[in-house]
């Protein structure tokens, strides 16, 4: 948020020094310019005793800006700790500073955003010089990039952008539809790397912590009063002791961490919080007042992100697990309800027939690949959360609940990806294509089609490198918390390789998603290279940092708002044209030709190359195990559709009938010169053909044309025409299913 009231304040305050001889459980200390009113409320507990001086810094990027030293022995203000005694310092006041004071502190620290400055002041013996304590405190002026609007934007526009495919998809322009789907997934995939960066244990600017918390909504990290609320009742109810962070800030002072410390005192903050969770009999909390340090807490990683977010630390799991249910079970709903409103849309006549008519066909496959996508977009958000969990443990039924989603998630997309791998290698064994049977088999394209789409057909197995890319970096930012070097350096080699193979391999559907993808993930690249600056690695001075985090928040905020752009354009136009498909040039494989639905089998043109091709329902080999994929049914379920109508019969390589059925052959000759009259493996003809009267077509098929994968071939001369014929007219009605009941697949 921004303030229209020139301030700078305080509400932490942190020991800078090993001998935390003064610390404070209450720190709020505001100035405003103005009127030169210097405002404090201050618990402080002290355990020197004797004369001190302070010396007092303000330290802005890096720069000393102010440096003054004030000894309360010599008649200021701070009399009262002449000397200093050990025990509760309580200092609450109000005091007015001269205008030459106010004038040192130059304008812009009270406009720049996300203000990187600080407050030390040091503790030093009156006597022998020798410096006792050390504290800190964080400045702010009120002013950030961390913006709600910010957030409700890119969110809506990335949701609009999934949203306006799945529309246009339903009407009908595919290639539209995947490259909008494509550009929405990696934008989306943009936004949760962004959120990631700033979960990561490392100690970075004001401005990259503020600029990464706009993103946070994308990993489930989202405040709600009541969700709270049921977390922290699940948590009692499960055994855990929920934090009270955000309830204690009254008499609790909390650091959010913006420069790199040791890695001993990091580990013995991580300490700290595991036994503050109840859950390291070791470290235990004590609840003795003399554990003055627990009252100062320092936070890192996604403890500051879920600080940030308002959200307790120990609720931080659960409002990523219960945000991602709850927006699967609603996109559910959604769609049950769309499929509802388009019957009854089209009965009363407000829609046409033909709209949305394949997805009134087959909703249900529909939402299983939907359901598919949302578990695919939400896998680095469950993968960091889940394993996260494991190394705090808030309570035993957490550890199961994120144990059961990792797994189950992880299993699920492995074998989806299995199975598209599958798929595609019988195409490619069958039709020299894997093209073929990818996109020609709807119950295939809209199940498993969010693993591929994006990519070129012959890189369908990209989807291995997505999810080993997703799986390795949330392992380094679950588990590496509190040694953020190695963490950051890991990060590094993962976004390197993975920006290498992208480049080389270039699996995206056409050059533009290439490019949109292969730019993203030199950004990525590139934020963790300035993450490891950030780690003080390099030990480079404090200004270096100071400057390099302004430049990171620059370009990531200008590379966003070109991908938005992007994206909502493409969108918008995809809206409003009437043939949006003419933007966009057909892919190189093919993939058009065979992605066309029965409703769009128009000519005969179209069905004479169904018919070639021999793209009607045949033996079936088993691809999937589902019972609702005829593509993938067993030879027992071949003989009934998904709706339990009885379906013509499969027909092998041999004169024998089954079930006294005998299927019309096609008419067309094949000694054409367009089919192949070579010898080789036969294939069952389609079991549609054109009738005797008119030409009239009756068949099945998918209506593709231009298929330039190679036809089935098989031998005419295996089946009694005149038998065909006669019995057409009999299971003719029943060989009008929709496509959502046909499957690809042929035998060899």
């Amino acid at each position: 948020m921004t303030s229209a009231l020139r301030m700078i304040s305080s509400t932490s305050l942190s020991a800078c020094s090993e001998n935390p001889g003064f610390t404070a459980t209450l720190f709020d200390v505001t100035f405003t310019p103005d009127n030169g009113t210097l405002s404090y409320n201050i618990n402080a507990d002290s355990t020197i005793a004797g004369n001190v001086t302070f010396n007092a810094q303000i330290i802005a990027y890096g720069i000393t800006a102010y440096n003054i030293t004030v000894d309360p022995c010599a008649g200021s203000e701070f009399v009262a700790l002449c000397p200093l005694n050990p025990g509760p310092i309580p200092l609450n006041s109000n005091n007015q500073l001269s205008p030459s004071v106010v004038s040192q502190i130059p304008g812009i620290a009270y406009t720049v955003p996300d203000l990187d400055a600080s407050f030390k002041v040091y503790l030093k013996n009156t006597t022998t010089g020798e410096d006792i304590a050390c504290v800190e405190a964080l400045l702010t002026n009120g002013k950030t990039v961390d913006q709600p609007a910010v957030q409700w934007v890119v969110a809506v526009i990335a949701g609009l952008a999934l949203l306006v495919s799945a529309v246009i998809s339903g009407l009908g322009h595919s290639n539209t539809a995947a490259h909008i789907a494509a550009n929405a997934l990696s934008l989306f995939g943009f936004f949760q790397a962004q959120a990631l960066i700033g979960m990561t244990g490392v100690a970075m600017p004001p401005i990259v912590e503020a600029w990464s918390q706009n993103f946070q909504w994308s990993m489930g990290i989202v405040s709600i009063g009541f969700m709270q609320n049921v977390c922290t009742w699940y948590q009692l109810a499960t055994g855990g002791t929920p934090s009270t962070l955000l309830s204690n800030l009254g008499t609790t002072s909390v650091f959010v961490e913006k420069r790199s410390i040791d890695d001993e005192v990091r580990a013995f903050e991580f300490s700290k919080k595991l036994a503050r969770r109840g859950l390291d009999t070791l470290f235990k909390r004590a609840t003795s007042a003399s554990d003055a340090q627990d009252s100062v807490t320092t936070i890192f990683g996604i403890d500051r992100v879920g600080f940030r977010a308002g959200v307790e630390p120990s609720n931080v799991f659960l409002t990523g697990l219960g945000f991602f249910v709850a927006f699967v079970v609603i996109v559910a709903v959604c769609v049950a309800l769309f499929k509802a409103f388009c019957e009854l849309a089209v009965k009363s006549g407000w829609l046409k027939s033909d709209k949305f008519q394949d997805f009134r066909n087959g909703w249900k496959i529909v939402l299983k690949g939907i359901l598919f996508r949302l578990i695919l977009i939400g896998y680095p958000q469950m993968c960091v959360l889940c394993l996260w969990e494991l190394t705090v443990r808030d309570s035993a039924a957490e550890v199961v609940l994120a144990l059961f989603y990792f797994v189950a998630m992880t299993l699920a997309l492995i074998w989806a990806a299995l199975k598209v791998v599958r798929i595609a290698r019988r195409s490619v064994s069958m039709h020299r294509n894997p093209a073929y049977i990818l996109y020609s088999d709807p119950k295939a394209l809209n199940k498993w089609g969010f693993l591929y789409v994006q990519f070129r057909a012959t890189a369908y197995y990209f989807i291995f490198f997505i999810l080993l890319h997703i799986l390795l970096k949330a392992i380094f930012v679950a588990f590496a918390q509190n040694s953020p070097i190695p963490q950051t350096i890991g990060l590094l080699i993962i976004e390197a390789v993975f920006l290498i193979t992208v480049s080389i391999l270039r699996p995206w559907m056409d050059k533009k998603t290439n490019a949109f993808n292969i730019s993203i993930s030199v950004i990525n690249f590139l934020n963790v290279v300035f993450l490891l600056v950030f780690t003080s690695v390099f030990n480079q001075p404090d200004i270096v940092t100071g400057v390099m985090g302004v430049v990171y928040f620059a370009y990531n905020a200008i590379f966003a708002t070109v991908l938005l752009l992007m994206v909502l354009i493409s969108s918008v136009i995809a809206i409003v044209s009437k043939d949006p498909d003419t933007r966009y040039q057909p892919m190189r494989d093919d993939r058009g030709s065979f992605i066309k639905s029965q409703s769009n089998l128009t000519t005969e043109l179209d069905a004479l190359g169904v018919t070639a091709r021999g793209d009607m329902r045949m033996k079936q080999r088993d691809l999937d195990d589902d019972s609702d994929s005829y593509s993938s049914g067993s030879m027992g379920r071949q003989q009934h559709d998904a709706a339990g109508v009885p379906l013509p019969p499969s027909t092998s390589a041999s004169n024998r009938n089954i079930n006294g059925y005998e299927p019309p052959s096609s008419p067309i000759n094949p000694s054409a010169p367009f089919l192949p009259s070579d010898g080789g493996a036969h294939h069952a003809p389609p079991t549609g053909g054109y009738s005797d009267h008119g030409g009239q077509y009756n068949g099945n098929g998918y209506g593709r044309s231009n298929n330039h994968s190679p036809a089935p071939r098989y031998d005419q001369g295996q089946y009694n025409r005149s038998g065909s014929l006669n019995s057409n007219t009999s299971y003719r009605p029943q060989n009008n299913a929709g496509p959502w009941q046909r499957g690809a697949g042929y035998d060899h």
